[in-house]
């Protein structure tokens, strides 16, 4: 990270002018929060807005002269104690502010700014140790030394194809690397940015997870070589955890690209903006609602130069940073699934197959354990018997648990402590799979 571009980026900002955006676009935002909440003290314009007290004072002050606002009571503390309200002109600018847009919250920050801090949080090369690797798949049962698989990719920082069987776990494993980068370390990121007098909001609350204020403190302290006796910085800017999106067969075109709200009359962020500088997840990739192929050919470039380009209604086109490990997770074969243009895009593949019989013993045993039932293994090697050798049945690492919890299930419904028994397994398969010649015949008609 660059810590001296960060810190300078965070920096308080003292004067309107070095806010980097323009004036009238923060005094569109004051006009809407009085019009939604009548009498504002300058305390709660500088809590929604990130802007320092003596700024938002300044604005007001200007407006007051204007008579578009005025003091509705005033406090002993001076001007910054002052409770504003709209007069009348100030009321019908609110209404033209409101047709301009509904945003209220944070003032965005300039597109050049937002660049210049992903750019600064986001270098290519990682240092996940092989040591944090295998204590975040610490949960999971793997083949040895599989973190070696995943780890270079992870540092690398550009893009991962995991597949496989189903049911071997590769979205939680994709989870499991979410959560590490996540933690590893925190990424200051503003809830909206600017460009061209229109807003686009970044910040989604099921996506960017806020750092409580102590660690901040912390983290300010490292910008500071140490120093955190005092805690500045420009809080149009928020420290989150790394972001981690992810999505499924529901992805579409139009969540790649800006989309704009026309009641807000704000545009919403893609997805992989609101990714940046942590993890997008593309699961069972193939089944999504756009092909493989028109995938490629939206993000041909942005995964070769780490640049995305965004257009507005305007037609004016904008140039992101396009930084995070894009995960692509899939149960298809990936040679029938893209083409070789594709997969040479994609740094690194990782096959995440069924287990061995040594495996699946072990993630068995573990399934006993997290259900608080004794291992038998009598029951165990009945199962390995009769449900996979005897009819070639390929393994699979979620069975155990299944199987335990169904079993477990029958117990219930007897009213019978839960265990092991080749009866009970049997009962239990026979609930679970489903019979090849049945399957052959519903896929036939």
């Amino acid at each position: 990270m660059s810590t001296d571009k960060l810190t300078k980026l965070l920096a308080p900002v003292m004067k309107l002018e070095n806010l980097g955006i323009p004036a009238g676009l923060i005094q569109d935002i004051i006009f809407r929060l009085l019009f939604n909440e009548s009498d504002v003290s300058i305390a709660r314009f500088s809590e929604v807005m990130g802007i320092h007290p003596s700024l938002i004072d300044e604005l007001l002050a200007r407006m007051k002269q204007e008579h578009l606002v005025e003091v509705k009571r005033a406090g002993g503390l001076g001007s910054l104690s002052f409770i504003y309200g709209l007069t009348e002109a100030g009321a019908k600018r609110a209404r033209d502010a409101f047709e301009r847009s509904q945003y209220v919250g944070r003032a965005p920050v300039s597109l050049e700014k937002y660049n210049t801090a992903i750019l600064a949080q986001s270098k290519r090369e990682q240092r996940i140790t092989p040591t944090q690797m295998k204590q975040a798949l610490s949960f999971l049962i793997l083949p040895e030394n599989f973190d070696r698989r995943l780890g270079p990719a992870v540092n690398a920082g550009t893009s991962l194809f995991l597949y496989g069987p189903p049911g071997n776990g590769k979205t939680t494993i994709a989870q499991a690397i979410a959560k590490l980068i996540g933690h590893d370390s925190p990424i200051w990121l503003p809830d909206a940015i600017t460009v061209g007098g229109q807003i686009i909001r970044v910040f989604d609350p099921l996506v960017h997870n806020p750092i409580e204020p102590e660690d901040i403190a912390m983290h300010m302290a490292f910008l500071g070589n140490g120093r955190s006796e005092k805690v500045k910085f420009d809080r149009r800017w928020r420290l989150f955890e790394r972001p981690a999106v992810m999505v499924g067969g529901e992805l579409t075109m139009d969540s790649l690209d800006l989309r704009y709200e026309p009641i807000a009359k704000v545009y919403e962020a893609p997805l992989q903006l609101k990714a940046n500088g942590g993890m997008f997840l593309i699961d069972d990739f193939g089944r999504q609602q756009i092909s493989p192929q028109e995938l490629l050919n939206r993000w041909i470039v942005p995964l070769e130069s780490g640049i995305d380009f965004l257009r507005l209604q305007s037609g004016q086109s904008l140039e992101v940073p396009f930084r995070q490990l894009i995960v692509f997770s899939t149960n298809l074969d990936p040679m029938q699934l893209v083409d070789g243009a594709f997969l040479r895009r994609i740094q690194m593949k990782v096959e995440v197959g069924g287990p061995s019989e040594k495996l699946f013993y072990q993630i068995f045993v573990e399934a006993c354990k997290s259900y608080n039932i004794p291992f038998d293994k009598k029951a165990f090697v009945h199962l390995l018997q009769k449900w996979y050798r005897a009819p070639n049945r390929v393994m699979q690492a979620v069975h155990p648990r299944d199987i335990v919890k169904t079993v477990i299930s029958i117990c219930n419904y007897d009213n019978t402590t839960p265990r092991l028994t080749p009866e009970l397994v049997d009962e239990a398969c026979e609930s679970y799979f489903v019979d090849g010649n049945m399957a052959a015949t519903l896929a036939d008609q």
